[in-house]
């Protein structure tokens, strides 16, 4: 099985480290992997996504034209990837910062609030946490507790002290998409 993920957003708000991490657990877990990153050059405040491949047999190629899945957060990005999210796939998405409806009937819609509950956490930063914790609950590509031991094992070490925080992000994202 083959499944192709688009995590997009302005930069800085943590679509390609979602993305990443992916990638990372997959790897531990033996799976066909590729991260394909990009961003403006502006890089805080431009556009930035990622694309990930997860696979149990080789991957043909990085390049995905119609995701299974897309993960956005804000509203170029949902102008972006729903037309292309492939008919019955998920589309994850940031109400905080997206101030319409998707208007696909084809997929599933995952409206996620993750700017209000993170700041609600008290960290704006944990809204890419949240809404991965929301589509691994809506569809478990991974298993949620091994993207946990996989954050543990590569959050970087000037940000260990929002490990604790993201794993709690994670939970409240699944929480809001088991709802």
């Amino acid at each position: 099985m083959q499944t192709e993920i688009i995590f997009s957003g302005f930069g800085g708000q943590g679509a390609l480290f979602a993305g990443q991490l992916m990638a990372y657990t997959a790897l531990e877990l033996d799976k066909h992997v590729t991260w394909f990153p990009s961003y403006g050059p502006e890089m805080r405040g431009g556009t930035a996504h990622c694309t990930v491949i997860i696979s149990d047999e080789e991957i043909g190629s990085p390049v995905v034209t119609n995701p299974s899945v897309a993960v956005v957060m804000n509203l170029p990005s949902l102008d972006k990837y729903e037309p292309l999210v492939k008919p019955d796939g998920v589309l994850v998405v940031n109400s905080s910062l997206v101030d319409r409806e998707a208007k696909r009937k084809d997929i599933e819609i995952v409206s996620v609030p993750a700017n209000e509950i993170a700041e609600e956490m008290g960290e704006k930063r944990l809204a890419n946490m949240i809404l991965l914790g929301a589509l691994l609950e809506r569809l478990p590509i991974l298993p949620a507790d091994k993207v946990a031991d996989a954050l543990d094992r590569h959050i970087p070490e000037h940000r260990r002290s929002l490990l604790e925080p993201n794993l709690v992000a994670m939970k409240r994202g699944a929480s809001v998409a088991s709802g």
